[in-house]
């Protein structure tokens, strides 16, 4: 399936534990009031296929004003304005800030550009939500973080999947103990590899920051952050033939095991590549098996559908044996809600439960799992972030 049948169909930070929350109707860097009924103004940049799903999302937002648009491909910025009705674009990150005022930058453009973008956004006072990963290593978006809490703004990072119903109802079937005591999970996301860019496949790509993050985000926040793991990663698939490249080799790994230790001697496995046949394809439509699993002394339960797009939750306890499913309306979850997610809490100040924290461990831990697979051992793991996600 190529990027533009995927998306088609796919389509069918938190730093308040450091500082109190500021939201735009205070006042913005130009000094202008601005009312918390006003809309947040967001500049995009990367209109590839990406921004084609956000878009369409973020225009129907109530708290979103999408006034600016941004690709080093002019050509395609030009082209999602006048689908979208946006006024402005520009062939470059100096002259879309520069250019007219926004409040927030929507990154989604190649995930080795996300750090020096986003810093240079940050460094213009402009609040930030990435996708996926807000950095290219744990070192670099820390320090991303703290430039965002010493500038008074924010970043965060996809993905959003702590936003879904299912999400909140497997958190609140772990933190009530209806399961026991959680011993064991098993994850994994992987699909025969994207063909419409190699970047995918060159260094600071690879399977596990455009897959294995999702699993590695809902993981730890249902579970707790990793005090350590051990990882084997690798590639399966050599070269590759991809749509603006052609024939390339495969640097960054396409392939990735991760074993994680949480709290309470809780162990988890993750698994992600770009070499798994799914007969359901890239977009896991109409998909019935599950692929988060958790194990505890008194049930067990199941994520049915990828994570970013669950259909339901399969679980079976000691005092009540048959397996049932559960949460099967998402109710109105999509994967690309981040950036709408992150307009309504600075228009309102409701505080989402997407944390830059959380995005920066698993940032850790992706490049924890490279490292281990380089010395053979096990990683001990440094930061960390407020859970439970929901109580």
């Amino acid at each position: 399936m190529n990027r533009k049948d995927f998306i088609s169909r796919v389509g069918l930070f938190c730093a308040s534990t450091l500082v109190a929350p500021t939201v735009l109707h205070a006042s913005n860097e130009q000094g202008e009031s601005k009312d918390a009924d006003k809309k947040i103004r967001v500049g995009i940049i990367g209109c590839g296929s990406v921004s084609g799903v956000y878009l369409p999302h973020l225009t129907k937002s109530p708290y979103a004003e999408v006034v600016s648009l941004c690709d080093i491909k002019p050509e395609r910025a030009e082209r999602r304005a006048k689908t979208y009705n946006v006024q402005n674009f520009y062939p470059n990150i100096e002259a879309m800030l520069a250019g007219v005022p926004f409040d927030l930058l929507v990154n989604l453009t190649d995930m080795q550009e996300h750090g020096k973008l986003n810093r240079q956004a940050l460094m213009a006072k402009k609040y930030v939500w990435s996708e996926k990963p807000m950095a290219n290593t744990y070192s670099e978006g820390r320090e991303l973080y703290d430039l965002a809490i010493r500038l008074g703004v924010r970043i965060w990072g996809a993905p959003a999947v702590v936003n879904s119903p299912q999400f909140a109802y497997m958190s609140q079937q772990i933190q009530t103990k209806k399961l026991g005591r959680v011993s064991s999970a098993h994850a994994h996301y992987g699909h025969e590899g994207p063909n419409w860019s190699a970047f995918f496949y060159e260094k600071d790509g690879g399977s596990l920051p455009d897959l294995g993050v999702y699993n590695i985000a809902t993981m730890t926040g249902l579970l707790g952050p990793a005090k350590s793991l051990v990882a084997m990663v690798n590639v399966v698939t050599p070269t590759r033939n991809v749509s603006d490249k052609g024939h390339i080799q495969v640097i960054a790994e396409d392939n990735a095991m991760i074993i994680m230790e949480h709290q309470n001697n809780v162990l988890s496995h993750i698994q992600s590549g770009f070499n798994y046949f799914d007969p359901y394809g890239h977009a896991g439509t109409g998909q019935d098996r599950p692929t988060i699993s958790m194990w505890g002394t008194e049930g067990n339960m199941h994520l049915i559908g990828y994570d970013w797009a669950p259909f339901g939750v399969d679980i079976a306890t000691k005092d009540n044996e048959k397996t049932r499913r559960e949460v099967t309306d998402s109710k109105g979850y999509v994967w690309q809600e981040g950036a709408a997610t992150i307009c309504e809490y600075l228009a309102t100040g409701k505080e989402p439960l997407i944390n830059a924290e959380h995005a920066l461990h698993v940032l850790e831990i992706m490049e924890a799992a490279r490292l281990s697979q380089i010395e053979g051992k096990r990683i001990q793991l440094k930061s960390s972030f407020r859970w439970p996600v929901i109580t």
